[in-house]
């Protein structure tokens, strides 16, 4: 075959003409400067919330593609809310250093803990989501996911003093809801029962109330699964099925010891 019908092949099959890989490139960056900017003390606020005004005028213009998205005036309005987004991801932090005794300052949190990381790029995309900005919230968290292992979806509902512990493997679906004091350890997911596209507007993720701990590679699954507030779900449990509140539910393997020594 020759290279002229080998690029004409190549070329007939990229029929997607908004898919421009610059803006995940852009986001990444966006997201970055973003998160520099409401953290890093020598990094300038106002001189960079500028800058990034400019960077999402870019990002909108890619990305809004369908006639009447509405990404005009999204920016000015989501400025209004970053205040109230750093609040409780320093209540985040807070809840961090507080519960977890590896942690020796709230510095340590900021700069060093994935968990944290995952959780404040989910709050920051997740009110782009709630203004219904396509594609932009969901590749700020696959650009946290992809740092940090863990996978929050934008549309997730998540309350005050989140704690994600080691954070490696946490997947969250994009219809849970955690309320407030909530903690969770490594390789948790909340997901759903079945994956069926029809399912796409209905609740298909569990739903986590105030103050439950839910401890490694615990998997809970359902969207009318609800963990009642001040429960512990222990390690490997698997759940497809509502607990009430206070409750505490294990998992108890079945162990063989075999010893060698014994031939």
């Amino acid at each position: 075959m020759k290279l002229e019908e080998i690029i004409k092949q190549i070329e007939s099959q990229k029929n997607l003409p908004n898919l421009n890989f610059s803006i995940k490139e852009k986001t990444e960056a966006f997201t970055k400067k973003l998160f520099y900017t409401l953290f890093d003390k020598q990094t300038p606020v106002a001189e960079n919330l500028m800058e990034l005004g400019k960077d999402f005028e870019v990002l909108a213009k890619l990305v809004c593609w369908e006639p009447g998205a509405p990404c005009q005036d999204i920016w000015s309005d989501y400025l209004t809310k970053l205040p109230g987004i750093l609040e409780d991801l320093n209540l985040d932090a807070e809840a961090i250093s507080k519960n977890d005794p590896a942690a020796n300052s709230v510095e340590e949190v900021y700069l060093s803990y994935p968990g944290f990381f995952a959780i404040a790029i989910y709050r920051l995309s997740h009110e782009f989501y709630k203004f219904g900005l396509p594609l932009v919230p969901r590749l700020m968290t696959e650009c946290a996911h992809s740092l940090t292992g863990t996978d929050i979806n934008p549309g997730a509902v998540i309350g005050k003093s989140f704690f994600i512990d080691h954070a490696t493997g946490v997947v969250i679906g994009e219809t849970a809801n955690i309320e407030d004091n909530v903690k969770i350890y490594q390789g948790v997911t909340l997901g759903a029962l079945t994956v069926n596209k029809s399912m796409q507007n209905l609740k298909r993720h569990p739903t986590i109330k105030n103050n439950v701990t839910i401890y490694a590679n615990a998997t809970i699954l359902g969207g009318k699964t609800e963990i009642g507030e001040n429960s512990v779900i222990g390690g490997n449990v698997w759940l497809t099925r509502s607990v009430p509140a206070n409750s505490m539910v294990s998992h108890t393997p079945q162990i063989n010891i075999k010893n060698t020594a014994d031939k």
